[in-house]
């Protein structure tokens, strides 16, 4: 059984279709145990990065969250999921994230006085279909990335083509200071980073439930993680 969080955002109703299309059972919860008796975790969301830590502490989530990372059990974080991983996000003001992820989450910042990189017709949010460079481990910063790209054994993108393309939606985007997490990066005026994997975690920053069939395929893959 795979445990998808609910801590009051997101249409997490969307994420437990797609687990069940492929064939998992997944139930939408908030009961800390019944997070932690899962085979899965799943975190996703959507909204305020400010709102959703305060919704994860008023649940008494974090620690479960904590347990569950500590504890080896396949996590998987969607979207703002991702970036509530991190050490801290600028989103409205400097927050404190999980800080499982050591790094922070930063706003793309297009034709202003600090960006930088000025590129015109650039709309923020990021919105829509765009594609994914698979990277290898060793690949270390979020710029110039070397456009050469390596298969990784990463299990989560198994049978995945490189630059297959997914669905995202978002303003921000995560910089780990360690570059060995990164799993892929996907270009929008900058490389940035839209996935990452270590050890039981993986987590990326498009929605794989609304990527149609090479999304549902990385729900299978998570999904057969879940034993």
């Amino acid at each position: 059984m795979i445990a998808i969080i609910d801590y009051g955002m997101g249409n997490l109703r969307s994420v437990q279709k797609g687990f069940e299309k492929v064939g998992y059972e997944a139930v939408v919860t908030n009961n800390p145990q019944e997070i932690l008796f899962a085979d899965g975790v799943v975190l996703p969301g959507v909204g305020a990065f400010k709102d959703c830590m305060r919704n994860l502490k008023e649940g008494g989530l974090i620690d479960t969250i904590h347990k569950v990372i500590d504890d080896g059990k396949p996590f998987l974080g969607i979207c703002l999921g991702l970036q509530l991983l991190f050490t801290e996000s600028e989103e409205f003001g400097i927050h404190k994230g999980l800080d499982i992820i050591k790094g922070r989450v930063v706003k793309f910042s297009f034709n202003t006085p600090n960006s930088e990189l000025r590129t015109p017709n650039l709309k923020i949010p990021h919105m829509g279909w765009n594609n994914i460079k698979k990277r290898g481990q060793g690949v270390k910063g979020t710029r110039d990335l070397n456009p050469q790209t390596l298969e990784p054994s990463n299990p989560f993108f198994k049978d995945i083509p490189d630059n297959s393309y997914f669905y995202f939606v978002h303003s921000y985007y995560v910089i780990p200071e360690d570059g060995n997490v990164i799993a892929s990066t996907t270009d929008y005026g900058i490389g940035f980073v839209s996935s990452i994997w270590r050890d039981n975690i993986f987590a990326v920053q498009f929605h794989p439930e609304k990527s149609q069939e090479l999304g549902l395929r990385m729900l299978k893959n998570f999904g057969g993680m879940c034993k």
